[in-house]
């Protein structure tokens, strides 16, 4: 297995000394992931409030750019990445991800349901107008 002086994940720690001296500091990992952070913010007002993109195109850009803002916050923040010590970082994050899916899906689930099941039918609106 080879060692690359830049085959690492941001924030992971240098494998071998001498490489050492060649990889950037935490700092200037957490600055770069700041930077991207704010491109990617900035870029998402961007577009939506422009009018230069195709409106129905705006949607699309704004969840491609929130899964780009996620990925950032992943990698640079919480240094998640592939190697065999984050397995356990992984399969929570996975759990956690579940969990929130879980929640808004029920949520929506519930909402629609009580929103066809509550609503007075259209003759019962028509009589309560009338009085």
């Amino acid at each position: 297995m080879t060692d690359a002086p830049y085959d690492r994940a941001p924030g992971e720690a240098p494998t071998s000394p001498e490489t050492e001296s060649t990889m950037p500091t935490d700092v200037a990992i957490y600055g770069i992931g700041f930077a991207l952070a704010v491109i990617l913010t900035a870029t998402s007002f961007w577009v939506a409030n422009t009018s230069m993109i195709w409106a129905l195109g705006i949607p699309i850009g704004l969840v491609v750019l929130a899964i780009a803002q996620m990925g950032v916050h992943l990698v640079f923040f919480l240094h998640i990445t592939t190697a065999p010590d984050n397995t356990n970082n992984v399969l929570a994050l996975a759990f956690g991800m579940f969990i929130v899916i879980l929640v808004v899906a029920g949520s929506l689930w519930i909402t629609t349901n009580l929103n066809e099941n509550l609503m007075l039918s259209p003759d019962m609106m028509n009589l309560q107008m009338q009085r």
